[in-house]
């Protein structure tokens, strides 16, 4: 509509300037009224257009941080489930790993603990609504730069600081397993050497380097205050009742 507004008028401008009729003063005045014109309807639809633009973009925001806001629910509650997990695995390894010298295992204690022996653990993030938004060039959009912010460091500080302590815990987990794999016997059809094994030098020097996955729990922890962070702020952003 505008486009057809410029046209009419700028033809009316050649007709202005080329009636013989008027003299020049009348035609420079309502060839500047006419050029008014024009730059009004120029600027009016560049100004609708950006705030069409703009109320588009910011759909696509709030879409992005109400999913976003169940992704990172959805996540804190996994990470609940990982944290006690080391935490158990820790108390399992600390179990055996005793600083005082036994000639044997409690098989009751021992079965307690055996599954948490055996047991890995690594957050599986839920990051492909972020990493596609991040990849479209849209984070920016988001007008909200403290909940940017926050957004920015849980996915490209928060979340990559704990795989780098929860990595080398794995490493050494797998060295235990094939450890375990290499040299469990059965003793009987029921009985295996077990209890024993896991009171050898390599098997002590192993367990030591698994008690301890303090780092590991703190860092679940950051990430969870974070996440719960983002959570609220996008809910006072929309008004979303808790």
């Amino acid at each position: 509509m505008a486009e057809q507004e410029v046209i009419k008028h700028t033809k009316k401008v050649f007709k202005i300037w080329n009636n013989k009729e008027h003299s020049f003063w009348y035609k420079a005045k309502e060839i500047f009224i006419e050029i008014f014109i024009i730059v009004f309807a120029v600027s009016l639809s560049i100004w609708l257009h950006d705030k069409n633009e703009h109320s588009h973009q910011q759909k696509e925001v709030k879409e992005f941080l109400l999913g976003l806001r169940e992704d990172l629910l959805s996540d804190i509650n996994e990470m609940k489930d990982d944290k006690q997990s080391y935490l158990n695995q820790g108390r399992a390894f600390r179990y055996i790993a005793s600083d005082k010298l036994r000639p044997t295992l409690n098989i009751d204690s021992l079965k307690k603990y055996e599954n948490w022996l055996f047991t890995t653990t690594r957050f599986d993030q839920n990051n492909g609504r972020f990493e596609g938004f991040k990849a479209s060039g849209k984070i920016g959009a988001i007008e909200n730069k403290i909940i940017q912010n926050n957004i920015l460091s849980l996915y490209q500080e928060n979340i990559p600081s704990l795989f780098e302590s929860i990595d080398p815990y794995l490493r050494i987990k797998n060295q235990w397993f094939d450890f375990i794999i290499k040299n469990r016997k059965r003793i009987t059809d029921s009985t295996t050497n077990f209890s024993t094994l896991l009171l050898t030098d390599e098997a002590q020097n192993l367990c030591v380097s698994l008690t301890n996955p303090a780092q590991i729990i703190s860092r679940y922890d950051i990430c969870i205050n974070k996440m719960k962070t983002i959570v609220t702020e996008i809910e006072n952003e929309y008004g979303i009742k808790q």
